[in-house]
């Protein structure tokens, strides 16, 4: 719409005004990682925020929006020495998650270069960004290669654009803005760490507030220009508080007991590098001049501490964010300074979210918001909702409310696991896996672009060239080159696969230390698939049938908690669970036919259960279930977890008629070959140690 909802008009959320305010107060802060479930206004206050950014002077007819009191004298549109200067206002651009990346860091146009030798460059997104906002929904589906452009130009703040020998490079300096649902899957950490600040939102459950965000919305949507109008008075005065705190912010001090505040803070919770100390005395600082005072306080390291801090201590993916408040208090009081804790200053007239005629309680789509900085957030905000692991119960102990079936136990520690692939080359989206034809990768051949050319295979389009020469009248050097003579490189890189985890739960897996390691295996392999950038799905099959316990999602942390929780016991309806896979792959299929699956089954290969009508027998069913997969070429693995002196072999039976591979739990290490050979050359060190000379083999 051409009317953004009023920020003044946002219902609740003071987390989240707080942290897009401070980086408008000041943009060295970083910007702001928005997380939350579906529905809760996460992109309306976002977009809302730019209509309170200051103008900014740029050079006129700058295609980069050069500053005239500092032009970049690599601009590709200078220099600008002379050149006149206006302002206009400060743009929010949004990255599409489809985006190329042509459109992202723009594009050269190779045809007019090659014919004519003319470098005619085409902005991006973030030449356009440059000194504004850069604003990525769901950054968390980006592609691998967008996410790496992304990281290269905020951290050298500038975009580099290098083409067949034709180098462009221009300042890209701006605040990046993300929103993700963690539902979709988990950034990469290196993008996490470039993002200043993190906020996790969720919808208000009070009734009134509820309410409330509804009449505005509705009230809205009938007439956008007369809802704005009504805020306007609220709007100006925040954007006049905004400039005051940008002309204080020179003037705070940062004083020696809050950086030593700062420093133990992210010492305590072992965040890796130094960025996190920085955007802590960035944050701190913007939190002392939006409150308007002159000294950093302990109450403005203790809220940066919450901002800066939940999505840098992550170790994997199945950590969750947040962090432990009681420890945090621990240790700003453990390192008092001279100005005291702090405690009782009031960092502004109306709190540092309501300030500047924000109201106590508005939003589109409204959401629930924390008290300010100095009030823990309530129960169930998500600043600290890592999961609590049942305490196992002793073995052999039936589970209340099914007959033979046993509590959850926990995962044994992930390892890191062999590389498991998907046969073939395939076209599916980027990511880490198996083979495919990619935008980026090495130089495989060439072929005649279809549609636009995008990465030009010099040598094949010399070729293609050379034999028209006399024909078309060139008779001196040079090279006539036409349209038809182009041709696109064709190269090879990795893609993202879909793995689909049948997981045995019956009660042949059930012993407890057993079905441990079997988790431990399916939680490495999660790992595996989140390092991968894979899509993943769980089925289970115990007693009569099979579930889907998690249908096929980016958010590896969501499988990794429906598998923790799973109990065991009962039969192996090895059968059902294939084919509950059958049918989920059958529809991803249609959704998504350029990902490969990968079939993961986890069992003993111990089908059981009641003969059919037909006398057909479990592991005769569980058999034809398989073939149904191996006829469609699905790429399949069998993680044996066969144990004990008597092995009936049925996993590699099961893995034959599914045309697939076998693995044991051993096997599955990616260090199982460098650990046997460590064992045999310790066996001959103790027995040369023991005996003066090596033992024969039995």
């Amino acid at each position: 719409m051409s009317t953004p909802f009023p920020f003044t008009a946002v219902v609740g959320m003071d987390d989240l005004r707080l942290a897009l305010l401070l980086n408008a107060v000041s943009p060295a802060v970083g910007g702001v990682l928005v997380r939350g479930e579906k529905g809760t206004a996460k992109s309306t206050a976002v977009r809302a925020l730019s209509a309170l950014l200051p103008e900014v002077p740029v050079v006129a007819g700058c295609r980069f929006s050069c500053d005239p009191a500092a032009p970049d004298p690599r601009c590709p549109d200078g220099p600008h020495e002379t050149a006149p200067g206006t302002s206009r206002p400060a743009r929010m651009v949004e990255l599409p998650v489809g985006a190329s990346e042509d459109r992202l860091v723009g594009a050269l146009d190779i045809e007019r270069a090659l014919s004519e030798g003319v470098k005619a460059f085409e902005p991006g997104l973030l030449a356009d960004a440059h000194r504004g906002v850069l604003y990525v929904d769901e950054v968390n589906l980006l592609h691998d290669h967008l996410v790496d452009l992304l990281l290269d130009a905020a951290a050298m703040g500038a975009s580099y654009v290098e083409r067949e020998g034709v180098s462009v490079r221009h300042a890209a300096r701006f605040l990046l803005v993300g929103t993700m649902n963690p539902e979709e899957g988990e950034l990469r950490p290196q993008l996490l760490d470039r993002f200043g600040l993190t906020v996790e939102v969720a919808a208000s459950r009070e009734p009134e507030q509820r309410v409330e965000v509804v009449r505005r919305r509705l009230a809205y949507d009938d007439e956008p220009a007369g809802f704005a109008a009504r805020w306007a008075e609220e709007e100006t005065a925040l954007r006049a508080r905004i400039v005051a705190a940008r002309a204080l912010l020179p003037e705070v001090r940062l004083g020696d007991a809050a950086l030593l505040r700062i420093a133990a803070t992210c010492a305590a919770f072992e965040v890796d590098g130094m960025r996190a100390d920085i955007v802590m005395a960035r944050t701190a600082t913007a939190l002392a001049a939006w409150a308007g005072r002159t000294d950093v306080l302990a109450e403005d390291v203790r809220q940066a501490a919450l901002l800066a801090l939940p999505h840098r201590r992550r170790r994997n993916p199945f950590d969750a964010p947040g962090l432990d408040e009681d420890k945090l208090d621990d240790t700003l009081d453990e390192f008092k300074g001279e100005d005291g804790d702090g405690g009782d200053d009031d960092p502004g007239p109306d709190g540092p979210g309501g300030g500047g005629g924000i109201p106590p309680q508005s939003g589109p789509e409204g959401s629930e918001g924390s008290e300010g900085p100095d009030t823990p957030p309530e129960s169930g905000s998500g600043q600290d909702d890592t999961p609590v692991e049942a305490e196992p119960e002793p073995q052999g102990q039936p589970r209340r409310g099914g007959a033979g079936e046993q509590s959850a136990v926990r995962a044994a520690e992930p390892f890191r696991t062999k590389t498991l692939s998907v046969p073939g080359l395939g076209e599916g989206a980027a990511g880490r896996r198996s083979r495919a034809r990619t935008e980026h990768g090495r130089t495989t051949g060439s072929r005649q672009p279809r549609g636009a050319l995008t990465k030009l295979h010099l040598a094949a389009t010399v070729q293609a060239a050379a034999p028209h020469q006399r024909a078309r009248g060139r008779s001196g050097p040079g090279l006539v080159v036409r349209k038809d003579d182009l041709r696109q490189a064709t190269r090879e890189g990795r893609e993202g696969n879909l793995v689909l985890f049948v997981v045995d739960a019956s009660g042949s897996m059930a012993a407890r230390r057993r079905m441990s390691a079997v988790k431990g295996a399916v939680l490495s392999l999660l790992l595996d698939a989140y390092q991968r950038r894979d899509k993943v799905g769980l089925i289970t099959f115990r007693g009569k049938e099979a579930e889907v316990a998690l249908p096929p999602t980016s958010s590896v942390d969501a499988a990794a908690a429906r598998l923790e929780s799973l109990p065991t016991g009962g039969r192996t309806p090895l059968a059902a669970g294939l084919l509950k896979a059958h049918d989920v792959l059958r529809v991803e299929r249609m959704r998504d036919p350029a990902r490969r699956p990968l079939l993961l089954v986890v069992t003993d290969g111990r089908a059981t259960g009641a003969r059919t009508a037909g006398g057909a027998d479990p592991v005769a069913l569980a058999a034809r279930a398989a073939r149904l997969h191996a006829s469609e070429g699905t790429a399949s693995v069998v993680v044996d977890c066969e144990s004990g002196p008597v092995r009936l072999g049925l996993a590699a039976s099961l893995a034959a008629d599914l045309e697939g591979t076998a693995i044991t739990l051993d096997e599955l290490r990616a260090d199982s070959i460098a650990g046997l050979v460590r064992d045999v050359q310790r066996d001959v060190q103790q027995d040369r140690a023991h005996n003066g000379r090596p033992r024969r083999a039995a």
